[in-house]
């Protein structure tokens, strides 16, 4: 961690000279310990919920040190510092501190309590967030309904054999999904989530802003997931109960997103949820110098990558997309898709084979990454207009996977967020000879379930 000290103090004379009236710097600060909170291990609803309790319990998952809170007093020392508190992590006791001094990280890097900083962005804060006012009139898709209950859907549902595990009564009931994105704009008012179960809602980088008010990519990815409109679309997962939670600040990319990113995985671990689908990544940022390189796509180098794997480790079943920079000169999976014991999903086309736009593997330490692939050229989302869309991306090859994951778990019950990857990587088309462009292949889910059922029954 010492390491990002000299980056910082690099940055400072590019930032001599080039400070803009207005603007803010973002800081993320390592404590060297996260202090004496109050809160201890034998209490664990003073902070977790019941459900995130009961997931790791079925799991055999002890709580841990990394499940205690940040102590108050240390956000108090570096606030009264300098260093404004607005995100942080427990996991990997982080504090993302906001100031409008660009030396103020230099000062908080001082303290006693602080192993190393790093400057993570910059900007005017508050910049496009003026709240719109929109009609709430309700949004229906205006093409007509086909004769499949599926609807336009049915064939990147079918490709991963997924409507014969919704036949066998398997569509995500009583599973909890979190789905983070940029944004779901005008989820609230579409006629195909007139049955979503939304448990509740999180906007990590506007808390005060609704995650319905801007970014549709969280709309379209959601629709993959839980739309439930016969004969227009079905997701993958249709009755399972949702969180939706914004990660996403798409007026910039700097390495905050990743801050934000955990911040979002972590309160999804509190609130309980079993399942995660991601459709970010990331790898480079408006300032080229913060930039990752292909040598760090080992699954622990990246702050994001780290925690996903913790967010594995809590027993949560992550599903992550693989990046879409096949024709882009990165080529490989974006960040945090090299992290391990998550599922990384690439894109394929109607002729099941690999998209031009997906992200390659394996990663930097020769794991098999992406997992598998699933549909993402050509498919069925919802448009912020509430009206059929045929999109493109391992954006929406994600969620169409993780909604069928989730209804293989709700199948197993018994099994870890482990053993469910691993049957759905050897269900795959690949699975014997997994490569770099598809992983393990393209899973057969119904197959999963169906070897699920006899490695259950064989345990019992």
């Amino acid at each position: 961690m010492r390491a990002y000290l000299g980056l910082f103090v690099w940055m400072l004379c590019l930032w001599a000279g080039s400070v803009q009236a207005g603007e803010t710097f973002r800081f993320r600060v390592y404590l060297k310990d996260k202090g004496e909170s109050g809160y201890t291990l034998d209490k664990p609803r003073e902070f977790l919920s019941s459900e995130a309790i009961a997931r790791r319990t079925r799991q055999g998952i002890a709580l841990s040190p990394t499940d205690l809170p940040i102590a108050q007093a240390y956000l108090d020392t570096l606030s009264a510092h300098g260093g404004r508190p607005i995100l942080t992590s427990k996991w990997f006791a982080t504090v993302v501190v906001s100031t409008p001094d660009s030396i103020q990280g230099e000062r908080l890097a001082r303290l006693s309590i602080v192993d190393s900083v790093k400057w993570i962005w910059k900007g005017e804060e508050g910049a496009d967030a003026s709240p719109r006012t929109e009609s709430q009139e309700k949004l229906a898709p205006k093409e007509k309904p086909t004769r499949s209950s599926y609807g336009y859907a049915e064939k990147q549902i079918q490709m991963l054999n997924g409507i014969k595990l919704h036949k066998a009564g398997y569509r995500g009931a009583g599973m909890r999904i979190a789905v983070i994105d940029e944004g779901f704009r005008h989820a609230d008012r579409m006629s195909v989530f007139d049955s979503l179960r939304v448990l509740g809602t999180r906007n990590v980088v506007s808390p005060d802003e609704s995650v319905f008010q801007d970014g549709d990519h969280g709309t379209k990815v959601l629709s993959c997931l839980a739309a439930n409109a016969p004969g227009w679309i079905i997701g993958t997962a249709p009755d399972a109960s949702y969180w939706l939670i914004k990660s996403e600040d798409s007026r910039s990319e700097y390495p905050i997103e990743e801050d934000y990113w955990t911040a979002a995985v972590e309160f999804a671990d509190s609130v309980g949820v079993d399942v995660i689908s991601s459709s970010l990544g990331y790898f480079s940022f408006d300032a080229k110098e913060l930039n990752y390189s292909q040598a760090q796509l080992d699954g622990k180098s990246a702050l994001i990558s780290r925690a996903a794997r913790m967010a594995a480790s809590k027993g949560i079943l992550l599903f992550s997309s693989a990046g879409n920079e096949g024709n882009g000169t990165w080529k490989k999976i974006t960040f945090p898709a090299d992290a391990p014991d998550i599922i990384s999903v690439g894109a394929i086309t109607h002729k099941k084979r690999k998209s031009a736009f997906s992200s390659v593997g394996f990663t930097a330490d020769q794991r098999v990454k992406p997992d598998v692939v699933a549909l993402g050229s050509g498919c069925c989302v919802i448009d912020p207009r509430g009206d059929i869309h045929y999109g493109n991306g391992t954006s929406f090859a994600a969620p169409i996977l993780a909604g069928l994951g989730t209804c293989l778990w709700q199948a197993l019950p018994e099994l870890t967020n482990q053993e469910i990857i691993r049957l759905i990587q050897r269900s795959a088309s690949k699975a014997k000879r997994p490569d770099t462009e598809l992983g393990y292949g393209i899973p057969n889910m119904y197959k999963a379930y169906k070897q699920g059922r006899k490695y259950v029954a064989k345990r019992r």
